[in-house]
């Protein structure tokens, strides 16, 4: 895999219920981590996949106190993964001019270079960089 686009579906708590939801509609198994498992003081799906049989993936996560408001409208993003460090660095470099960075893009604890961005549309979108050296 050198690069893929996916939905990233953010939830008010039931997150791996809807994840559930679409496994038994689409095939295939969730995989997630929750917020506890990685170390946060705090309840919900930190972050979940679901790939599906027929080369669907999606994913998901909940909000919690201190992101921003969930609304219709920032409840999907994008998200921008592979190994192809170049070309990733560079679409991240293009969303990020004019645009917010919420969390720079650099290594992560579960070993991949992530960063999240708001473009100058508005649209958060997601990189990951896996194997990625930082």
């Amino acid at each position: 895999m050198a690069q893929q686009l996916n939905p990233y579906l953010t939830f008010p708590g039931n997150a791996a219920e809807a994840l559930d939801f679409y496994a038994q509609v689409l095939g295939g198994t969730p995989r997630t981590m929750t917020f506890r498992e990685s170390g946060m003081d705090a309840d919900g799906l930190m972050h979940g996949s679901l790939d599906t049989p027929a080369g669907f993936h999606i994913f998901a996560s909940d909000s919690v106190e201190g992101m921003s408001e969930l609304k219709p409208g920032n409840n999907m993003q994008m998200s921008l993964s592979g190994d192809d460090a170049e070309a990733l660095r560079g679409y991240w470099d293009g969303l990020a001019a004019d645009g917010n960075v919420v969390v720079p893009l650099e290594k992560q604890m579960w070993g991949d270079e992530y960063g999240q961005v708001i473009d100058r549309f508005g649209i958060a979108w997601h990189v990951n960089i896996g194997g990625a050296e930082a």
